[in-house]
């Protein structure tokens, strides 16, 4: 039997437990990460926590709604038993009405029949470190290995346990000057999910630096359950020129080879950002969103138009 509980309800012993043991166990699925990610999140469970699903969500405009926030790609149903079709069915009929409007990742391992949500097919890109280098480095393109030899001509070093706080500070200065919808809050969150996981020794941060010992580029990752995710990164202007991104990747890969772990891109439905990753020689997989607007007309349609301005703020 799945039941809905709420957020104080939730055991969150046995949810990390769950998780621990699940076959498709990822990281933002844990209690403590969900707590930063989501405070609010309530919970569906089977039975003695066999099988759970997260409900991220919040109440705008006097609407309970859910809704994937920042910094956890992937969500929807964790299970310790084999996920079919009908176990995802189940849970999904399951979210309480209460919840009007339904916005959910799902997992790559979560697919489901049911005509009454809207769905859309996103890409993750992954790479199995499990090959040696050598092999892996055979399946770069041309452009990353020319990016790759550009570093090391501008002698680009490597230092790790960088503060996260100066890799933010970089984004922000450059990249984040065209991104509108990240906002103070959610750097604040980033920051807190970061030194959470550097607390929990699941988080490394490695920083590029020029030869005048200038920091121009770096790359978190989260590192849990043989699964590195690429969960942020930054580059100046210069390490535009000097391939810094590239050396950061290169050096994880050449880290890592040979070990039992996945390189988690986080993908990207942007073209240029997943025509970045595929240079890399991964993999893609497919993860599912669904939508469902549980008004009735002509409420459903006044707050469709309402939910365009949430997702604009980013729900924050």
């Amino acid at each position: 039997m799945i039941r809905y509980v709420k957020h104080n309800e939730i055991e969150k012993k046995k949810w990390d437990n769950c998780i621990d043991h699940c076959t498709n166990n990822l990281i933002y699925a844990y209690s403590w990460y969900l707590d930063i990610a989501s405070p609010k999140w309530e919970a569906l469970v089977e039975e003695d926590y066999k099988s759970v699903m997260p409900l991220t969500g919040n109440k705008k405009y006097g609407v309970h709604y859910l809704y994937p926030p920042y910094f956890a790609q992937q969500l929807g149903v964790f299970s310790q038993e084999k996920i079919d079709r009908k176990k995802v069915k189940d849970f999904l009929n399951a979210i309480p009405p209460h919840y009007k409007f339904l916005e959910v990742n799902l997992n790559t391992h979560n697919t489901f029949e049911l005509p009454e949500f809207q769905v859309k097919k996103n890409i993750n890109i992954e790479l199995d470190l499990n090959p040696s280098y050598e092999a892996l480095r055979k399946r770069f393109s041309g452009d990353a290995k020319r990016n790759i030899k550009k570093s090391e001509k501008h002698n680009i070093s490597l230092r790790k346990n960088i503060s996260p706080s100066e890799i933010i500070r970089i984004f922000r200065k450059n990249t984040g000057k065209k991104i509108t919808n990240l906002t103070d809050k959610n750097y604040k969150v980033l920051l807190t999910l970061i030194n959470k996981c550097i607390e929990k020794g699941c988080a490394e941060v490695w920083g590029a630096f020029t030869r005048n010992h200038k920091l121009c580029a770096g790359a978190i990752w989260f590192i849990k359950n043989n699964r590195a995710i690429y969960i942020f990164s930054a580059t100046d202007t210069e390490a535009k020129k000097n391939g810094g991104t590239f050396f950061l990747i290169n050096s994880f890969i050449q880290g890592y080879s040979g070990k039992n772990m996945i390189f988690d891109f986080e993908g990207s439905n942007i073209p240029g950002i997943a025509g970045f990753y595929r240079g890399f020689g991964p993999t893609e997989l497919v993860y599912l969103q669904i939508k469902k607007n549980n008004f009735q007309n002509p409420v459903r349609w006044i707050y469709e138009k309402r939910n365009r301005l949430i997702h604009r703020k980013k729900y924050v």
